[in-house]
């Protein structure tokens, strides 16, 4: 017994926090969390939660000792056995699969031209609405759905499938509660998606495209790799940019002068793209599992602990960030942790920032004089595994 497990003390039992607490506001439970040790054994999620930018840093930079393969998976039940939940070699096999599809040349080349145009249309969409209208609900949603399906290559399903897949999958990788009605509705999409997978490889085979299932189509991949790693793609694909969309658009409006900063150089919309997705993390946590007893920032944790890496938390960790919980995109460029790192960083990086910074929000403030919160509606962020706006009235100078 090595002298670091003989003076490692046990994780503190954090038996006030609640999933109802979490889901509404987690970030206060973070700060008292992160305050009183990096991990805390959290009984109403089942697992030993990391809110500490070193530990979730280091938990994703060491396979070995924390494996993605998480027994009892609710992202395996949710969306199948992806490449989010496998470790390497297995894990490399699949994600080496997509290619080159979401690389920057390809976004270059051929989705820079459909972002452009999906954002003129839901734009469009979202003036008919006219003022007061929901920006999540008529362009952010709708718009990172339109780019998901024509890169995924779902010629066989329609935006409004790719919103009701993705969030039904979503709810399900996050069902702590395990609340029946929310399984039936998973289970539901992840059949509808089989079956439209199923229908389209052989399309795609006839007539191939630049898309992921095109590319996949020809290639000897296990077809239950596929599906899996497809809902994988449809959950983050869509919730990620629809999220940061709405949050960046939050805090700009309600930070004015960082607002002008922006308009006045608009190659900061980049900037301001990154602060957001640090200051509030579309995926705000992930699992991990223990491969044999170990030692985590002085805190013992036994082989199989179940643990929760919370991103949300460790991207406001004050040891790394100056005032962490205000949004600033004039604060000192620190690495974030929101697209993950290390051997599972995220694929679609390079898309959520083409597509949000590069094209949705300079279209969007470009386009809508004046554009401002609806003083007469509330704005509403909401969720912990995963967070974003669910509802973001504005309105605009006609």
């Amino acid at each position: 017994m090595t002298l670091e497990t003989t003076t490692a003390r046990p994780a503190p039992t954090a038996d006030w926090v609640t999933l109802a607490d979490l889901h509404t506001d987690p970030f206060p439970i973070y700060r008292r969390m992160r305050d009183e040790a990096p991990v805390h054994w959290v009984p109403d999620v089942g697992r030993y939660m990391v809110t500490s930018y070193e530990s979730c840093h280091l938990i994703e930079n060491d396979q070995e000792t924390f494996s993605a393969n998480e027994t009892g998976s609710l992202m395996k039940r949710a969306m199948g056995h992806s490449m989010l939940r496998k470790d390497d070699p297995e894990h490399d096999v699949d994600r080496k699969s997509y290619g080159s599809v979401l690389r920057p040349k390809a976004i270059k080349e051929t989705w820079n031209a459909i972002f452009e145009r999906n954002s003129e249309a839901f734009l469009a969409r979202l003036q008919a609405a006219g003022p007061g209208a929901d920006l999540i609900s008529e362009y952010a949603a709708p718009y990172a759905a339109e780019n998901l399906r024509l890169i995924m290559g779902f010629h066989n399903a329609s935006q409004e499938d790719m919103q009701r897949w993705s969030q039904t999958m979503i709810n399900g990788t996050g069902n702590y509660a395990d609340d029946p009605d929310v399984w039936a509705a998973s289970k539901k999409s992840y059949d509808e998606v089989d079956d439209a997978i199923d229908e389209v490889l052989p399309y795609l085979l006839r007539n191939p495209d630049g898309s992921l299932l095109s590319g996949l189509a020809s290639m000897p991949i296990p077809l239950e790799a596929i599906r899996a790693n497809m809902k994988m793609t449809i959950g983050g694909g869509l919730n990620e940019p629809r999220d940061v969309i709405g949050v960046a658009v939050w805090a700009l409006l309600g930070n004015p002068a960082q607002l002008e900063q922006v308009k006045a150089d608009q190659a900061r919309f980049a900037v301001a793209f990154e602060e957001a997705v640090r200051w509030v993390a579309p995926i705000g946590m992930y699992p991990r599992e223990t491969t044999r007893d170990t030692v985590l920032e002085g805190i013992r944790l036994p082989q199989g602990a179940r643990l929760g890496v919370v991103i949300g938390a460790a991207n406001r960790d004050p040891k790394v960030f100056a005032d962490p919980d205000r949004f600033d995109i004039n604060r000192e460029k620190k690495p974030h942790l929101a697209f993950g790192g290390g051997n599972h960083f995220c694929a679609g990086t390079w898309v959520a920032r083409a597509s949000v910074a590069g094209v949705a929000l300079p279209r969007l403030f470009n386009t809508l004089p004046n554009l401002r919160l609806d003083p007469s509606r509330q704005a509403v962020d909401a969720g912990w595994v995963f967070r974003g706006m669910t509802a973001l009235p504005v309105t605009w100078d006609q």
